[in-house]
C-alpha cells in the first residue's frame, strides 16, 4: 500500500523545509564581518541570506559583494548591497552558497540554478567557502541529484554523447520549453549517474572533454556546511 500526504501534510513538509533553508541562510550572516568582501551565491536558500544581509546593511555593517548570477545580483541591489567586480577587487573574504547535494566530505553538487561557472570562480578566489543547505540535501555519496554541466552551444550534441559514455543519461536542460541559456551564453546539460563512486576523478574526465566549461562537481572546496534543522542549525567544519 502507498502512503499518501494529504494537502496539509504535504503543505507543513514544504513549510518546514522552507523553515530549514531560512534557518541556514540567515545563519550564515553570522560569519560576515564588517568590511568583508563577500561573495554571493545563488538559489532558495541563499534568498534567505541575502535577505538577512539586507537588513544588516541597513543597520550599518560594511561589505562589498560580489554575485554569482544576474539573479542574485538584482536581489542584492533591490535591498541596496553594495555590488563590486573582480576588477575591484583584490580578494574575496568569503563566499556562500547553497548546494543541490552534500556528501559526507563535504564535496557538493551545484548547478541546479544554472550558475555552476561563475559560482565556482568565485568559490576558487574565496578565503572561506561557505555551504547553507536543508536536511534533504545531506548524502553518504554524491550521485541521488543529477550533475549539472556547462557546455558550448557549438557541438553541445557531441559533447553530450561524450559525456554519456562516462555512464550517465544526458539531457539537454530548458525552461518554458525553451533551451536553457546560462549568463555565460552556455547550455547545460543534466546528467544522471545511477551513483557516482569517485566524484573527483569523475570531475577530471568530464573536463577534459572538449567544449565542457566545467562540471557543477566542487571536489575539495567547502570549508563549513550549514544545515538547516527545523528552527535551528547544524554547522560540519571540514575535517
Amino acid at each position: 500500500m502507498k502512503f499518501r500526504c494529504t494537502v496539509k501534510e504535504r503543505s507543513l513538509i514544504l513549510n518546514n523545509n522552507e523553515q530549514e533553508k531560512r534557518s541556514a541562510g540567515e545563519k550564515a550572516v553570522d560569519f560576515i564581518k564588517d568590511g568583508m568582501t563577500v561573495g554571493l551565491g545563488t538559489g532558495s536558500t541563499v534568498y534567505w541570506l541575502i535577505q538577512k544581509l539586507g537588513k544588516r546593511v541597513s543597520e550599518g555593517l560594511k561589505v562589498k559583494c560580489i554575485p554569482t548570477s544576474i539573479h542574485t545580483e538584482r536581489l542584492a541591489m533591490n535591498l541596496e548591497i553594495p555590488i563590486v567586480t573582480f576588477n575591484e577587487i583584490d580578494k574575496i573574504d568569503i563566499a556562500i552558497d547553497g548546494a543541490d547535494e552534500v556528501d559526507k566530505d563535504l564535496n557538493v553538487i551545484k548547478g541546479g540554478g544554472g550558475a555552476l561557472v561563475r559560482e565556482k570562480i568565485i568559490a576558487e578566489f574565496a578565503d572561506q567557502f561557505i555551504v547553507i543547505v536543508d536536511q534533504k540535501k545531506l548524502s553518504e555519496q554524491l550521485g541521488k541529484h543529477f550533475l549539472p554541466v556547462e557546455v558550448t552551444p557549438f557541438g553541445w550534441q557531441a559533447t553530450a554523447k561524450y559525456i554519456a559514455n562516462l555512464g550517465c543519461q544526458v539531457k539537454l536542460r530548458e525552461e518554458d520549453e525553451k533551451i536553457f541559456v546560462s549568463d555565460n551564453d552556455n547550455y547545460i546539460l543534466d546528467c544522471y549517474f545511477e551513483k557516482i563512486e569517485d566524484a573527483a576523478k569523475l570531475n577530471e574526465k568530464i573536463k577534459m572533454i572538449t567544449g565542457v566549461v566545467d562540471t557543477g562537481l566542487f571536489i575539495d572546496m567547502v570549508d563549513l556546511c550549514i544545515v538547516g534543522k527545523g528552527s535551528d542549525t547544524e554547522i560540519i567544519k571540514k575535517q
